[in-house]
């Protein structure tokens, strides 16, 4: 499989001949599988002994001629606690179970169930990486992922650039880019951040954001910037290339290329 490189103006340069994981066979079943396995959820959960930090005397005697007894005094069953006490008459209030104030939680949400035990298979997740690479080459599955790109020709993927490319200058760059992306391309690679449109603007999600593009370096390349993610070849992962579906729009330097043929 051969594609041609873009140059620093943005125009196609030389062919190259891509690796063998840019063909490789891609298994959608063992992606979605991995993406399970790799999410993760910051555990929370009430106090241990939230609702029980106090003297709550359990079950009340309800037997007739005792001391401290509730006979009689038309109560309910619940544990309380003493509040004042005068001679044989006490003041209690409800503690500790749910329907009291100051009570236990009924049904809390447990840490431990929030903690993702899913075993990855390395081979498994070799193959998944490989199917994401694949996919990044593949313009079904880019029109597939990106709804706007749903009935326009992708024939110029994947996307490399030579990398003298990330030394230019941002005004540069990102010039150079958009003639390598196209007007259609365009829409989806830069990030994008907006208001959401529900009721979700009030439960502390109130801006959505697009992921944009992915630009894959070399192993001893840098780049920094904030308007698109940027990840090294060794750091490559499934969550990057795939996280929302296959086929993310991808750029990758003559480097990367280079170290990806090393990697196999």
């Amino acid at each position: 499989m051969k594609t041609k490189i873009y140059t620093i103006e943005g125009k196609q340069g030389k062919e190259i001949t891509l690796p063998s994981v840019f063909s490789a066979l891609i298994r959608e079943d063992l992606v979605m599988k991995i993406l399970e396995a790799k999410k993760i959820q910051q555990p929370y959960a009430p106090s241990a002994v939230a609702g029980n930090q106090y003297s709550a005397s359990g079950k009340l005697i309800h037997r007739r001629h005792v001391w401290k007894s509730q006979y009689g005094r038309g109560m309910s069953r619940i544990p309380r606690k003493t509040m004042s006490r005068r001679g044989t008459q006490f003041n209690w209030v409800g503690a500790t179970v749910p329907s009291t104030r100051g009570g236990r939680r009924a049904h809390p949400p447990k840490a431990i169930s929030m903690i993702n035990t899913n075993k990855i298979n390395k081979k498994e997740l070799t193959i998944a990486i490989k199917s994401a690479i694949s996919a990044t080459a593949n313009s079904k599955y880019l029109s597939k992922k990106y709804e706007t790109l749903k009935n326009e020709k992708i024939s110029n993927l994947p996307l490399i650039v030579e990398s003298k490319f990330i030394s230019l200058k941002t005004k540069d760059f990102i010039s150079n880019l958009k003639k390598i992306l196209g007007e259609t391309l365009s829409k989806v690679a830069f990030k994008k951040k907006s208001i959401r449109a529900g009721i979700g603007k009030l439960r502390g999600r109130k801006h959505k954001s697009n992921a944009g593009l992915l630009i894959v370096i070399g192993k001893d390349e840098k780049l920094k910037t904030k308007q698109f993610d940027v990840v090294k070849v060794s750091q490559l992962g499934i969550n990057n290339l795939a996280k929302g579906g296959l086929g993310r729009l991808t750029l990758y330097t003559e480097n990367a290329i280079k170290d990806l043929g090393e990697k196999k």
